[in-house]
């Protein structure tokens, strides 16, 4: 299909006619890619600390939000037991969420002791797994699972200090790699 048979502003009805409508904004994918990955380059090389305040910034209001909901909820239940449930809950969220805006640094080290704890817990997981495998990837999982109790064992044997620093490279990192994927993704527009 072509352009003029799909107004602009309707759906596309093939995956073709989506890339003919992308492919001549492939340069503002390659843009926000490249805005990205500087914004993950500079939280890595400079921004450590910056990055896990604002990484907890990001948690807090999250929560906040997330605890307005529940009483929202709550208030539309229909019996005691739930409505004191869902603001028991919502305000439960709301307290952790200002306190992660409050003292983000002594948040940053309780997330980071919690990240530390899951990545142990689950490599561990993932090792057992591998070993319970009847066969296939036994050798990748169980790979993947000592790198992820390699991950938490630094992580917690840092800890509390690591918690200046690790949310900051995860945020750094997932900037980085979103960024990457962004100007992966309009320089394949491009060529097609």
């Amino acid at each position: 299909m072509t352009n003029q048979s799909n107004p602009h502003g309707a759906r596309p009805h093939s995956l073709g006619e989506a890339i003919s409508r992308l492919k001549p904004k492939w340069g503002w994918f390659v843009a926000f890619g490249a805005l990205t990955a500087l914004m993950g380059l500079a939280t890595l090389l400079y921004l450590v600390t910056i990055g896990t305040i604002a990484s907890v910034y990001m948690i807090g209001f999250a929560m906040i939000l997330a605890g307005g909901a529940e009483i929202a909820m709550g208030l539309k239940a229909r019996t005691w037991g739930w409505l004191a449930i869902w603001l028991l809950v919502g305000l439960l969220y709301i307290v952790a969420g200002a306190f992660a805006l409050a003292q983000p640094l002594v948040a940053a080290a309780a997330y980071t002791l919690l990240i530390g704890a899951a990545l142990l817990i689950t490599g561990v997981a993932r090792i057992v797994a591998a070993f319970r495998l009847p066969s296939g990837n036994k050798a990748m999982i169980g790979l993947a699972g000592a790198i992820t109790v390699l991950l938490g064992a630094m992580i917690l044997a840092s800890w509390p200090a690591s918690g200046l620093f690790v949310l900051g490279t995860f945020l750094g990192i997932d900037l980085l790699f979103y960024g990457l994927s962004w100007i992966a993704f309009g320089m394949r527009l491009k060529t097609l």
